[in-house]
């Protein structure tokens, strides 16, 4: 985040003593340079007794005075107690929605405002650019009072709805002001003073909200609006730089997109709001011929909201711009944005199965679940993609914990059309024999012992027209194996107990960690049903030999964990990540995504050491690293990766009280290999 100004605790507490105080001098300040209760009250009956004429007291401001004559054309009830208009629970959840960078860049703000007011008798108001409330803090008693004239979330503080106060005239004028008790329009009001300030939009300068302190008269003090002020600017700030790191991710998604583009292709990249946050020279050119809309930095292309599902994007382009590509683009799994692809000639032609805009983000999201992008994966991808055009069974192999049902998700994401497909997963390992017949094609009415009066349907049929995905595939029982083949076969299953053929349209995606090509040859698997399952066959990478995406998920996972679990983001010494980056992972991604939980969760410190470790960890550490069969490493990279063996051998002795055989075994290597290795430390002193 942005380094602010200065802190808020810097900021002397709102002046609670009683008295009036002088109003803050400026353009507005009027001849006189005092505020007088009782001249306000007289001329505020003046102007409604006239209907609307000048004030009779030289001492109302004049942004008072147009105010109240804005309050009296608009229709506002003088004598009304607060607001009329509350949102529905449904209207609010939307607003907040709509206004949620706003709700999180104000978070930290809000909260260190209502610290330094400490007890004063004042609340803290966010509104939208409508003055709609959308949350309150601050003095509890205060906050309690201010449900009297509905000042609360959800209720509408426009000048049109409640006349002259800190939140709508702040609105109408967009600067910031404060309205002090009779200043108020509406009688049932002038009770409160409020202090109103704008927060602007980093990208236009649109007033998107306001931040309003309130309360009873006796706090009102004239540094109170530059506190506002201060305020505001604090989340401005904050929101500038929520804008700016998510900006970056938007280029850093559009920019691995990019080879899919040619060189004289135009390319608009747009955040969720669709505002253009970037754009190239080409699109520059293409534009000025096809469309009148702005494209410069900020400006809004598409007239969509924040929470608008971007497969919807197509529908909202000008006319002018149908037919362009459209890509979304996705961060941490979820669509942040869209890139626009002007084309001077028609695209090539599309794949086999006409992706339609919910098809290409569901591909994006199941794509953006599977962190990493060497080689070996970014193969595996490729192939499963390609794959997906077809209609054919699919058989997954990989070992434990590389993933196998994210890959499946990706099949069922590529090959889906309407975006309903059904997607049903079903573990042939995870059910006793008997239950797995009947789990897989139904059951009849009472066709078993333990069935339903009903009958029931089975995976096959709810995942009708859909991906059905079948893990651990190499554990179904060979008697059951010939009922499966006869549904592939025939396109329809039959339930058990039931005579009568169900047709079904499913894509079958196998997936197993076991060779079934060699659970064949030794008799545990029927050779037709492994030819039916494996006519497309993919292998998904380990990851020891995904080269370069363990640095990649230790980093995703520890942002994921850290978020999830309210916490800031570990550091890791270099001694531990030398050790993390040469491990073998034989649990695989899984393994490395409980760790890191662990990690998260257990680290005493900002930064992980050895020592933060969990111990059988440590041993299997040393029993499954490796230095790269590639490449020798370092000088400096063999010194740390030396000194945290070492380290490793000290405390698996040391558990073991000296005893060298039990380390030993400990660690999974043998004595002499321990004996050898701690003479090599000690004489290296």
């Amino acid at each position: 985040m942005a380094k602010l100004p200065f802190p808020l605790d810097r900021l002397a507490p709102l002046d609670t003593s009683a008295g009036s105080a002088d109003e803050e001098a400026g353009p507005e300040a009027g001849q006189g340079s005092s505020y007088d209760e009782g001249e306000t009250t007289r001329a505020w009956e003046s102007f409604l007794t006239v209907g609307g004429g000048a004030a009779a007291n030289t001492l109302v401001r004049g942004v008072i005075e147009r105010s109240w004559q804005r309050s009296m054309q608009s229709g506002v009830d003088a004598r009304c107690h607060g607001s009329s208009i509350i949102a529905s629970p449904d209207d609010l959840y939307e607003l907040r929605l709509k206004n949620e960078d706003l709700l999180q860049s104000t978070a930290q703000t809000f909260r260190r405002v209502a610290e330094v007011l400490g007890d004063a008798a004042t609340m803290v108001v966010i509104t939208d650019a409508n003055g709609v409330v959308l949350d309150v803090g601050g003095d509890q008693r205060t906050v309690d009072a201010g449900h009297d004239i509905r000042l609360e979330v959800g209720a509408a503080w426009g000048e049109t709805v409640t006349g002259t106060n800190g939140i709508g005239t702040a609105l109408v004028t967009g600067q910031p002001i404060h309205v002090h008790a009779a200043e108020h329009f509406s009688e049932g009001i002038k009770a409160w003073t409020c202090v109103g300030a704008p927060i602007r939009s980093p990208m236009d300068g649109s007033i998107i909200g306001i931040i309003d302190f309130s309360g009873p008269q006796a706090i009102f003090h004239r540094h109170n609006v530059a506190l506002a002020v201060i305020a505001a600017n604090h989340i401005e700030l904050a929101l500038s730089e929520k804008i700016r790191i998510e900006r970056m991710h938007l280029l850093e998604a559009g920019i691995a997109r990019m080879p899919r583009t040619g060189i004289t292709d135009g390319v608009v990249i747009l955040d969720r709001f669709g505002r253009v946050v970037h754009h190239n020279d080409m699109a520059s050119l293409r534009w000025r011929g096809m469309a009148k809309t702005d494209l410069s930095i900020g400006a809004k292309l598409l007239e969509m909201s924040g929470h608008r599902p971007l497969e919807d994007l197509a529908e909202t382009l000008p006319e002018a711009l149908r037919g362009l590509s459209i890509e979304p683009l996705v961060v941490d799994g979820v669509t942040k944005g869209a890139m626009l692809v002007l084309a001077p000639k028609p695209r090539p032609a599309a794949p086999a199965v006409q992706l339609t805009p919910a098809g290409r983000v569901a591909i994006e999201a199941a794509k953006a679940e599977i962190v990493g992008n060497s080689p070996a994966l970014c193969q595996a991808l490729e192939r499963i993609e390609r794959a997906a055009q077809g209609r054919t069974a699919i058989l997954l192999e990989g070992e434990t914990g590389v993933g196998k049902e994210l890959f499946a998700r990706l099949v069922h994401a590529a090959s889906q059309q309407t975006g309903r497909e059904p997607f049903v997963t079903f573990n042939c390992g995870a059910v006793s024999k008997e239950l797995l017949g009947g789990e897989l094609f139904g059951h009849a009415p009472g066709a078993f012992t333990g069935a339903t009066r009903e009958g029931r349907p089975g995976r096959f049929e709810v995942a009708h027209g859909g991906v059905l995905s079948l893990d651990e595939i190499g554990e179904m029982p060979l008697d059951l194996q010939p009922y499966l083949l006869r549904v592939l076969e025939e396109r329809s299953v039959y339930r058990l107990g039931d005579s009568r053929p169900r047709p079904v349209d499913v894509r079958l995606v196998a997936s197993t960690n076991r060779s079934l090509k060699q659970e064949v040859a030794e008799g545990r698997f029927r050779k037709d049903l492994y030819f039916r399952i494996s006519a497309v066959k993919i292998t998904i990478p380990p990851l020891r030999d995904r080269e370069g995406d363990v640095a990649v998920l230790i980093e995703h996972f520890n942002r994921h964990f850290s978020a999830t679990y309210g916490r800031p983001p570990l550091g890791f010494d270099a001694e531990a990540l030398a050790l993390l980056l040469r491990y073998d992972w034989p649990g695989n991604v899984r393994e490395l995504r409980n760790l890191m939980e662990n990690l998260v969760l257990m680290s005493s410190s900002g930064c992980v050491g050895l020592d933060d470790f969990p111990e059988d960890f440590l041993e299997a550490l040393l029993a499954g690293s490796r230095l790269p069969a590639e490449a020798p490493a370092e000088a400096g990279e063999i010194a740390r990766l030396d000194e945290a063996e070492r380290k490793i051998i000290e405390k698996a002795v040391a558990a073991a009280g000296g005893n060298i055989s039990v380390a030993a075994d400990k660690l999974g290597v043998s004595r002499s290999t321990l004996y050898r290795k701690m003479h090599q430390y000690r004489s290296q002193g």
